[in-house]
């Protein structure tokens, strides 16, 4: 069987089905070396010289990643911000931007400061509105459209075909943050995207231990050449044996998201129920606004993330993520436990986030244990 007919969740098990020339191994080498020897001749046969823009050890994490996505390369980094820093790095004084309202609060925050420093313009915009994004792009100005779909932790979705089509029409690329979609549940690339990021700490890894980012592209173009000296100019590589640990936690990525994301429509349905619970934002509901789009943006589920207005303000959240006890309050989300936090608390000063907003990260517990905990901790509410 053609390994181009296997499904990806195979694709992704046997990490491509790539055994190891030299040893038979089924699980590819690590290569800790900082250098490379030369040869006799003074040339470099393998075509690594130096770990940081060349180590064996990236190479079948994104192959397999640009598989997964459909995508022509992929290049890991340190972290997912350092994935991401490196698009809007090959921007120009006098560009402009379109990026979220809602997004990842520490990227926001940075974008907002870097777009200021270097005379970017910048527009903030509500992505789940076509005619929005529409408004806002300049016409051969705006060179990037920054998408996140869903987006953290309202989980609004973005149409990326629409979008893509606006920003193609005006000159500018598309990259789209679906960190929390993965390529299990979306693949940018093939609606119009041009590049896609992860947080490969979240998701794509699954066990809240390592931190890494990635960005795949559409086309190894001159863009992508641009971002690949990037990386070996900035430095913000992963480690080799990080990208073996990500490796690992990729081979399980389909059960693990799966599995959540029924996990996740369950724990919705019985939330949306709660005489606790003012709202339920997930995009797996009928009742969610972007529900329509998600059905046919996101295939197989709606991942692992929802959010819960609770009844009484910030202090009774607060209160009932204090007597969650299967629940661990921490920031980060795609772990295989199950994660709550109140994110304006985390955001602080000027955030969008309702101050009465619980973010959950659903993981692979039982959903009775879950939900016991969730109702429990809810039903003292007020």
């Amino acid at each position: 069987m053609a390994k181009d007919d296997l499904h990806p969740a195979t694709l992704a098990a046997q990490a491509l089905g790539t055994i190891d020339e030299s040893t038979q191994a089924l699980v590819p080498p690590v290569y800790p070396s900082s250098t490379y020897q030369r040869a006799a001749d003074n040339s470099y046969p393998t075509g690594n010289v130096y770990s940081r823009p060349d180590n064996p050890t990236y190479k079948p994490v994104e192959q397999l990643l640009a598989k997964l996505e459909g995508g022509e390369d992929a290049l890991l980094f340190a972290s997912g911000m350092a994935a991401a820093v490196a698009v809007f790095q090959t921007l120009k004084p006098g560009d402009h931007i379109v990026a979220p309202t809602v997004m990842y609060w520490s990227l926001r925050n940075w974008l907002k400061s870097f777009a200021a420093q270097f005379r970017i313009g910048l527009d903030l915009v509500d992505m789940s509105e076509p005619d929005a994004v529409a408004a806002a792009i300049q016409p051969g100005t705006t060179k990037l459209v920054w998408l996140e779909t869903p987006a953290n932790p309202m989980w609004s979705i973005s149409d990326i075909q629409a979008i893509s089509r606006l920003a193609h029409e005006a000159g500018a690329r598309v990259a789209v943050d679906s960190t929390v979609a993965t390529p299990v549940l979306t693949q940018p690339l093939a609606l119009g995207a041009d590049l896609v990021m992860h947080s490969a700490t979240k998701y794509l890894n699954g066990h809240s231990d390592l931190i890494a980012g990635a960005l795949v592209t559409a086309k190894t173009d001159d863009h992508w050449q641009a971002l690949v000296k990037q990386r070996a100019q900035g430095g913000a590589v992963l480690g080799p044996f990080e990208a073996a640990m990500l490796l690992r936690g990729m081979r399980t990525l389909h059960v693990r998201v799966c599995a959540s994301s029924a996990t996740a429509l369950l724990l919705a349905e019985a939330l949306e129920r709660h005489p606790a619970v003012e709202a339920v934002l997930y995009p797996g509901l009928a009742s969610f606004p972007d529900h329509e789009l998600a059905r046919k943006q996101m295939q197989g589920g709606f991942g692992g993330m929802l959010s819960i207005r609770v009844k009484g303000g910030a202090r009774a959240a607060i209160d009932a993520a204090a007597r969650l006890s299967v629940w661990k309050r921490a920031t980060s989300l795609g772990g295989v436990e199950s994660l709550v936090e109140h994110r304006a608390s985390i955001e602080g000063e000027g955030t969008p986030v309702p101050d009465n907003l619980l973010r959950l990260s659903v993981g692979l517990e039982a959903f009775e244990d879950l939900w016991e905990d969730l109702d429990q901790a809810l039903g003292r509410v007020g």
